[in-house]
C-alpha cells in the first residue's frame, strides 16, 4: 500500500467520483493519474525506482536492455537502467518523419532481450505498440513493468493476446482500498469507483 499512499499524497493520482474528470478521449472518469509528478519528489522517486528494480531482479534478471515508453516511461526507465547497469533505449509512439526516422532511440541490437518500463497502463494499447516496435527490431520482449494499472479487463486481454506479462508497483484495487483507509475518499464512493472499473464506457455515458 505504500506506493498507493505515495501517489495519493502528492496527488499524482486524484479520485473524484462525484465530480469526474474528462480524459483526452472525451470520456468521463472518477480517476486522473499523472505519475510524472513522482519525479519531483526525490524520496518517492527513489522508492518507485527501488520497486522497479526489485521486480526486475525477481522476474527478469537475465534481460539485456531496459526500454522506456515515450514519454512517461523514459525518465523512470533511465533511473532503473542506471541502477541496474543496463543499456537504455526508448520507444516513440511512431517513427519520426525526418532525420533517421527512428522509432526506437538508442543502441539496440538484434537478438537482445528487453524489459519495457511504463508509468501507467490503461487499455494497454499504446504500451503494446512499443512492444511491437521492439519485436519488429528483432528483440525479445520479456515483459513490462509499470508504476500503475487501472486493471481494466481490456488491458488484461490485450496483454494476454500479445503474451506479454505485466507487473506493476501498485494498481487500482490497492489504490482505492488505500484511499478509503487513509480517508482520501469515503466508503460511500466505493460502489461508484468499482462500477467504473467494471464498465468505464457505461460509467462515462451515464454522466454525459
Amino acid at each position: 500500500m505504500e506506493a498507493a499512499r505515495c501517489l495519493l499524497d502528492i496527488k499524482a493520482v486524484k479520485l473524484s467520483p462525484e465530480d469526474p474528470f474528462t480524459w483526452a478521449s472525451g470520456r468521463k472518469s472518477p480517476i486522473y493519474c499523472d505519475n510524472r509528478l513522482t519525479l519531483s519528489y526525490p524520496a518517492i522517486r527513489t522508492f518507485i525506482r527501488q520497486q522497479f528494480v526489485s521486480i526486475f531482479n525477481e522476474i527478469f534478471e537475465s534481460a539485456d536492455v531496459i526500454a522506456g515508453v515515450a514519454t512517461g516511461g523514459i525518465a523512470q526507465g533511465v533511473l532503473v537502467a542506471q541502477d541496474l547497469g543496463k543499456p537504455f533505449v526508448y520507444v516513440r509512439p511512431e517513427a519520426k518523419s525526418h532525420g533517421m526516422k527512428n522509432q526506437i532511440e538508442g543502441d539496440l541490437k538484434d537478438g537482445q532481450s528487453v524489459v519495457v518500463i511504463e508509468d501507467l497502463v490503461s487499455t494497454g494499447k499504446s504500451s503494446l505498440l512499443a512492444v511491437d516496435a521492439l519485436t519488429q527490431a528483432g528483440c525479445t520482449v520479456k515483459g513490462m513493468i509499470a508504476i500503475f494499472t487501472y486493471e481494466l479487463d481490456v488491458a488484461k486481454a490485450n496483454f494476454e493476446a500479445k503474451n506479454i506479462p505485466l507487473y506493476t508497483v501498485t494498481n487500482y484495487s490497492t489504490l482505492i482500498e488505500t484511499a478509503v483507509k487513509e480517508k482520501y475518499i469515503s466508503e460511500d464512493n466505493l460502489a461508484s469507483l468499482n462500477q467504473w472499473r467494471a464498465n468505464p464506457e457505461k460509467w462515462s455515458e451515464d454522466r454525459m
